[in-house]
């Protein structure tokens, strides 16, 4: 028994756990070391799919299944099986027909479980996952893609950096505007869409979150408190579940929750050397 044996640290990847550079600052890694010793439970609770989590599941130490999809499933990095999934209940081709019909200029995606899927023609789109070392293909119609968990919508300009997301024109902007009022209404029923970036529009179940995905691994590992670090708006359901929230200085929500210091200082280091033992 540590002194974190009681808690569930989740925090989310790009830009809390990492600088806006994508780089992992060395202080976070040492704090994350420090804090598993002591017995806490750590993991990062990404919108990121599996085939795109190469570079944390190498990189980041985690003791607790990695939360992936915007919390639409739980990988558990000892067996290399979901421990749980939550997928969306409609058919994933008839889907990616109608978010085509609907918004032809914008690129559309399915970030399925052994790689991601385009369907139309797009370099650009397949340098960045080559220099990401993500698995991504163009599949013929109807084939099978495996669990429909999320898919998503870009106005895509092809830089090789996932930061590139989250920096986009005016213009870009009011566009995706509205393609998520439009995406909103025609998927009520069964998705949720949000803003993941300036540029990216990311679909999940209906009901699924950062949260509920939390809580769920919360309750499976009987920690009881459970604290969260994230920066944008997919973030926010996992913030505001969460026992103790935090927001790095420079995030998208630093002005709803407690402050730490901007990401490329160490945001995670912050919490758990400062804020986390307060907390106890």
């Amino acid at each position: 028994m540590g002194k974190f044996s009681d808690i569930l640290l989740t925090v989310d990847y790009d830009r809390t756990l990492t600088a806006p550079d994508a780089t992992v600052p060395q202080r976070n890694l040492e704090a994350i070391r420090y804090f598993m010793a002591e017995g806490g439970a750590f993991t990062v609770n990404t919108g990121r799919s599996l085939p795109m989590a190469g570079t944390i599941l190498e990189s980041i130490p985690m003791n607790a299944p990695l939360l992936l999809y915007n919390g639409s499933a739980a990988y558990d990095t000892e067996t290399g099986k979901m421990l749980f999934t939550h997928p969306i209940d409609l058919d994933v081709w008839q889907t990616v027909r109608t978010c085509m019909e609907l918004v032809p200029d914008l690129m559309v995606e399915v970030q399925g479980i052994s790689a991601h899927y385009r369907f139309a023609e797009n370099p650009k789109w397949d340098a960045f996952y080559d220099f990401n070392r993500c698995p991504h293909a163009a599949p013929r119609p109807g084939e099978d893609l495996g669990p429909f968990l999320k898919f998503s919508v870009y106005q895509w300009e092809g830089s090789d950096n996932v930061g590139s997301l989250f920096q986009a024109s005016p213009a870009v902007i009011r566009r995706l505007d509205q393609a998520q009022a439009l995406l909103s209404q025609q998927f009520r029923d069964h998705c949720q869409v949000f803003r993941a970036g300036a540029r990216i529009l990311d679909i999940h179940a209906r009901g699924v979150s950062k949260g509920r995905s939390a809580r769920e691994l919360q309750a499976r590992l009987g920690r009881k408190i459970l604290v969260c670090l994230g920066d944008a708006e997919n973030d926010l359901p996992m913030l505001e579940a969460a026992d103790y929230a935090f927001c790095p200085a420079d995030g998208v929500l630093a002005d709803r929750f407690e402050n730490l210091c901007p990401c490329g200082q160490g945001a995670v280091a912050d919490a758990i050397f400062e804020k986390i033992p307060g907390i106890l």
